[in-house]
């Protein structure tokens, strides 16, 4: 039997994975892109366009760039070492612990790859107590 191959992460995965982790709730940011929180800590946030997120040939902004939290500079390092990666930043995000990816480019992503990162960026923002709770109940 041929294995099956692992389904494609889609933007609708992002909210759905994000909100529903313990403890969230969903702000309108700017231009009413939702913001996940957590104790309200930002850990997952769809941006709006910017002028440091532009596509190198054209110059365009990059309008759909959604901002993930990372633990540390050692798990920001890991997902944009891959010149293959969805994973980018830019020089405003270089020492913000957290990465971008575009959504147009999720699809690079597995479903699984995507919980695992949606869930470590709750972890990241969520308080100890919380961790705790999650981590024990999530062996």
């Amino acid at each position: 039997m041929a294995a099956t191959r692992p389904r494609r992460a889609r933007v609708d995965d992002v909210h759905d994975l994000a909100v529903t982790m313990p403890h969230v709730t969903v702000v309108d940011g700017t231009k009413e892109n939702p913001v996940y929180q957590v104790g309200g800590k930002s850990f997952v946030f769809f941006r709006n366009p910017r002028p440091d997120a532009t596509d190198p040939h054209t110059g365009e902004q990059y309008s759909d760039v959604i901002v993930i939290w990372v633990a540390s500079k050692a798990d920001k390092q890991s997902l944009l070492q891959d010149d293959d990666s969805p994973f980018f930043t830019t020089p405003h995000f270089d020492r913000h612990p957290s990465v971008l990816v575009r959504a147009s480019r999720i699809g690079e992503l597995s479903r699984e790859e995507l919980a695992e990162v949606v869930q470590d960026a709750w972890l990241a923002r969520a308080s100890a107590r919380r961790r705790a709770t999650w981590l024990a109940e999530h062996p």
